[in-house]
């Protein structure tokens, strides 16, 4: 550990040089001035230098001590701070969860919102990026991935396994005229893609939908409507710009509530699972404990 100066001379110095006298100073600590002066004299001897200027009753900092009083004074004041918050139990571990874009809004923040309720003062950040990141660097607790293999040094802790389903606003499927589980024949332009990015080919497609359903279709998707999130696919559909092959747990809230229809109950899965990656020191800390319980209850009915 680096030199520290006498941290009893700093103190006695920064509330005499705050309060510009020894005898309001020692009031202050509870002390006696004497044994102000003493210990700002014992400074004074550490660092080689006079710290103040005597008149009278009246004391006043000199260039070497204007040089060292607000550096002192932030840290004796960061140093108060944290006894304080320790005292009253007020120290609070901030989680900062990181977490694909696709699952910030839908999935991920009314979990939250379920977390907090039941510990209103914790902590969160929430960092919304891509694979891969450097968790080490940026002092991430949880990452929350679309497949199991990109942190291996991690801890992988497996969250759900989503599937797709096609789903369309009520009042789209009114004025479309289509039954329930009658999509085989509607215009390719009515289909919404999500278009995942170059980094994925395991995401499920339309196409890869109707085979699985014994369909010969295919939908183009340069004739209908693309998406490059799986969350913009359920806005789009909910927004009646057509049918989106949308994932359950992004569409299961607007489905409850009726502000989107599922025309099919043929699902098929993601390539993928969704995981959670966590530093190995990290994994029991309560926040992140609870957080890892609260996402894995939340399995889609499938």
């Amino acid at each position: 550990m680096e030199r520290l100066p006498p941290l009893n001379a700093l103190k006695a110095f920064e509330v005499a040089a705050r309060t510009g006298n020894f005898t309001l100073a020692a009031r202050e600590l509870g002390v006696s001035s004497a044994a102000v002066s003493q210990q700002v004299r014992n400074l004074e001897a550490y660092f080689g230098k006079q710290l103040f200027l005597r008149i009278g009753n009246r004391i006043t900092l000199t260039d070497a001590g204007h040089a060292i009083y607000p550096q002192t004074a932030r840290a004796l004041g960061d140093i108060a701070t944290v006894t304080s918050r320790i005292l009253e139990g007020e120290v609070r571990t901030r989680l900062v969860v990181s977490v694909p874009f696709s699952l910030a809004e839908h999935w991920l923040m009314p979990r939250l919102g379920m977390l907090l309720a039941g510990s209103p003062r914790m902590a969160i950040d929430i960092r919304v990026e891509d694979d891969p990141i450097d968790m080490a660097r940026h002092g991430t607790d949880v990452r929350i991935s679309y497949g199991d293999y990109h942190y291996p040094e991690l801890v992988r802790v497996s969250l759900l396994h989503d599937d797709v389903l096609p789903v369309c606003s009520p009042e789209f499927r009114r004025r479309l005229d289509v039954d329930t589980g009658d999509i085989a024949d509607v215009h390719d332009s009515v289909f919404i893609h999500t278009n995942w990015g170059p980094n994925y080919a395991s995401h499920p497609t339309w196409s890869e939908w109707f085979a699985a359903q014994g369909s010969a279709r295919r939908p183009d998707p340069s004739r209908g409507r693309r998406v490059g999130l799986s969350s913009l696919a359920i806005s789009a559909a909910r927004l009646g710009l057509g049918i989106a092959l949308g994932q359950r747990v992004l569409a299961r809230a607007d489905i409850e509530a009726g502000r989107l229809i599922a025309l099919s109950s043929a699902s098929i899965r993601l390539g993928q699972p969704y995981c959670a990656f966590v530093p190995p020191a990290k994994r029991q800390r309560s926040d992140v404990v609870g957080l890892i319980e609260l996402l894995q209850a939340d399995t889609p009915d499938t």
